[in-house]
């Protein structure tokens, strides 16, 4: 994943744990669980905390995690991002809170059934996570499979929008990686 050169970053702390934002000038390009697979190095990211489109995402997150906010207004950069890649994760947006939908239902809602699986690691790289609810994908029949931040991270988000939602392998328990 390749981030124009004035990213700039900041961190949020989420009730799952540290949040790292990255923007450019006007959009919101990365939020990603400290330690998330496939989390660019943001070492070489200046650090904006005062940043306006930062500080909207952190609070925007905070109004979320406090049930105060049941969608993001963020301006979003999702071109790091392959057609194909970026054809997903405009799909996850039009996923409701509190809701959910298989991969297959994702990509045939993209116009390609049979891409399964490329859907799946697609989903994985979404780089705006939460923001764009990657976690409300979940295997067929509604199983509990694969999240970039951890499957305790993916069953907290997912019971955090809707306590009554049942999967298999999601419990109210589930260990925060």
């Amino acid at each position: 994943m390749r981030l124009a050169s004035a990213t700039v970053q900041t961190s949020y702390e989420s009730p799952l744990g540290p949040i790292i934002l990255a923007a450019t000038n006007e959009q919101l390009t990365g939020a990603w669980f400290a330690g998330q697979r496939h989390q660019p190095d943001p070492s070489s990211w200046p650090v904006a905390p005062d940043h306006p489109v930062l500080q909207q995402a952190r609070q925007q997150l905070s109004d979320y995690f406090a049930k105060r906010r049941t969608s993001f207004d963020l301006p979003l950069q999702l071109g790091s991002g392959t057609p194909f890649q970026q054809a997903v994760w405009r799909a996850l947006l039009q996923i409701p809170h509190g809701s959910h939908c298989s991969y297959g239902e994702l990509a045939a809602r993209i116009g390609k059934p049979a891409a399964v699986r490329a859907v799946g690691a697609a989903v994985g790289r979404n780089p705006v996570s939460v923001i764009v609810p990657c976690h409300r994908a979940l295997g067929a029949h509604g199983a509990l499979t694969g999240y970039a931040a951890g499957l305790g991270r993916k069953a907290a988000l997912l019971q955090h929008e809707n306590p009554d939602l049942t999967a298999p392998g999601l419990r109210a328990d589930a260990p925060v990686v």
